[in-house]
Order: C-alpha cells, then structure tokens, then sequence
C-alpha cells in the first residue's frame, strides 16, 4: 500500500508541478498531530502580510483561517534557499517534503505554491488567484500554513514558498 501511495503521490506531483503540488495521505495515520513541534522561525513582515492576504481571502468566502507553524516555514525556507542556489523556480522534493511533514506533525494533506519575481505579497497573491491550481490550494480543505519568501542576493528577485496542510 505504501509503494502505491508513494507512486501516486510522485505521480500527483509531476502533474502538478507547473501549477502547484498537494499530496494526501489515503492511510489511517499512526502520527499523533503534533503542531507545537519547537521550532524557531522569525516571520518578516512581507510573510506575514501574505499569510493575512491568504487568510483574508479565505475568511471572505466562509473558509477558516489557517494557523501557522515554524515547522513548516522552515521546511518552506529550506526550498526557497534551493531554488536560489540552483537557479531555478520549481517543485524539487515536494514529495519529501509532505512525507516528512506528514511524518513530523501528523497532516493529512499537503500542498504547496511558489512563486518567483513577484515584488510584493499582493502581487504574488494576484498571480496565485488567477492561476487554477494555485487558487485550489489557497481554498483548500486545509488548516495550517508555514510561508518563506527569500530574496535572490545577487538578482534581487524574490522567491515565496508556502505549504498548506491540514492537520
């Protein structure tokens, strides 16, 4: 079950790849939820002006606020860091990352954004709203939200990782 599980997670995140990336566990999980996981992760003002223009949005439509978790922005800042030191915009070790936040806080489901080149949160989030895929998992079914937006040093075009989750 969990070779099938894998490969259609793998599967799930190459469609994906262009627009955004989720994975969902279809197993009864073992993990205990654990969203206090002690982490340190100082938020700039720009990460937290985008988590409230995601939550604004959502909370317009009738949806619940997400919650964030230093966890998750870690593993976001882990991705925005790999994307500027290998010059490319892309989804490289979703897979891994779902697993081991999965693994770690006990999320059901996990799904991911990224944008590059955007200067301003509201500028992302307009991008992300008029993309489909994107838009899907800023509604989705999901509760938690770690963010990352890292900038370039020698380009100085931002890079913005967000993972939602539902715990």
């Amino acid at each position: 079950m969990k070779k099938n599980l894998f490969r259609a997670v793998l599967l799930t995140a190459a469609i994906f790849t262009l627009n955004s990336c989720s994975s969902n566990t279809s197993e009864v999980s073992t993990v205990e939820a654990k969203v206090n996981v002690d982490v340190n992760y100082t938020y700039s003002l720009n990460e937290l002006e985008t988590i409230q223009l995601i939550n604004d949005y959502r909370v317009s439509l009738g949806l619940n606020a997400l919650v964030k978790i230093n966890y998750i922005s870690v593993k976001s800042e882990y991705h925005d860091n790999y994307m500027i030191s290998n010059n490319v915009v892309n989804h490289d070790g979703f897979v891994d990352r779902s697993e081991n936040i999965i693994k770690t806080l006990g999320a059901k489901t996990v799904s991911e954004n990224i944008a590059y080149n955007y200067n301003t949160p509201q500028a992302a989030m307009t991008a992300w709203l008029n993309s489909p895929g994107h838009k899907e998992n800023i509604v989705g079914n999901f509760t938690h939200i770690g963010i990352s937006i890292r900038e370039n040093a020698v380009t100085g075009k931002k890079y913005y990782t967000n993972i939602f989750t539902r715990i």
